[in-house]
């Protein structure tokens, strides 16, 4: 069995991959400043980059774990969520209102995908 790991530090991994199946670290936005639909855009746009990097899609997702600050924000990001995720390809996904690592951030994700 091999595992390998991409992007790796002391504490976590951003992307492992065993067995044709890659697990992503949590990711969240570019910018905690801006709203929960920008936090969900750019939350997203980094979880395609790095499947690709990983030799996998959107299109090859399995499960979804969203972590949201809040429910309030819960429409504004399934708004977001529904336009990125391709039609007839959507995961298996959880949704619960957590508290977040830092102040500002609103949401978080975790995914896993088979690889292409």
């Amino acid at each position: 069995m091999t595992i390998e790991r991409l992007q790796t530090n002391a504490r976590m991994s951003r992307i492992v991959k065993h067995n044709g199946t890659v697990y992503l670290c949590g990711q969240v936005c570019a910018d905690a400043e801006q709203d929960i639909k920008q936090q969900t855009q750019t939350m997203l746009d980094k979880v395609a980059v790095l499947l690709e990097e990983a030799g996998s899609s959107k299109k090859h997702l399995l499960s979804a774990t969203i972590y949201i600050k809040s429910m309030d924000y819960f429409a504004d990001m399934n708004a977001v969520w529904d336009a990125w995720v391709p039609e007839g390809h959507a995961p298996a996904r959880a949704c619960v209102e957590a508290k977040m690592a830092r102040e500002a951030l609103l949401v978080e994700v975790s995914i896993v995908a088979a690889v292409k």
